[in-house]
């Protein structure tokens, strides 16, 4: 993968009351991979942090991150520093390849049990989803991410 300019190709993920650090972690790692930014919301681990310090694997010292109370104070922020698309992964809404993104932009990822806040779900622009073929339709939160990430960066040309 090419080394990306941020100023063209800034992206926050708004991590909604994830409970697990491991989660998390493995966030943090995808979110330097792509030059993106955390917003860790409610009780979602943070920096410091040792379980989330052990599967991050130093990128949670890489990664800026910032701490809000809920998602939906997290975009409202966002709004304010001029984020263009501010999109929800839920299931149900346009497909991370198919959708056309607008940068700045923020994703919220929701808890694996609750999913994104109701009241952040009512203010963002869109969902983006993954296709879900199986009777199961779910997938770990962290791979979720690193799926929406790489098709954001696939649609936008950022390829090797």
């Amino acid at each position: 993968m090419t080394k990306i300019d941020n100023t063209e190709f800034k992206v926050v993920l708004v991590l909604d009351r994830l409970r697990s650090a491991h989660n998390t972690g493995n966030i943090f790692r995808i979110a330097e991979a792509l030059g993106a930014e955390i917003a860790a919301c409610g009780y979602t681990p943070f920096p410091p942090h040792p379980k989330l310090e052990k599967t991050a694997m130093g990128a949670d010292k890489m990664v800026k991150c910032r701490h809000f109370e809920t998602s939906y104070e997290a975009v409202q922020t966002l709004r304010q520093e001029g984020f263009e698309m501010i999109l929800a992964a839920e299931p149900g809404g346009s497909g991370a390849w198919e959708m056309e993104y607008k940068f700045p932009l923020a994703i919220v990822f929701g808890n694996e049990a609750l999913g994104v806040a109701e009241d952040t779900l009512q203010c963002v622009d869109g969902i983006v989803s993954l296709p879900m073929l199986g009777e199961k339709a779910s997938i770990n939160v962290g791979n979720a991410a690193a799926a929406v990430m790489y098709a954001v960066a696939a649609k936008n040309g950022i390829t090797k």
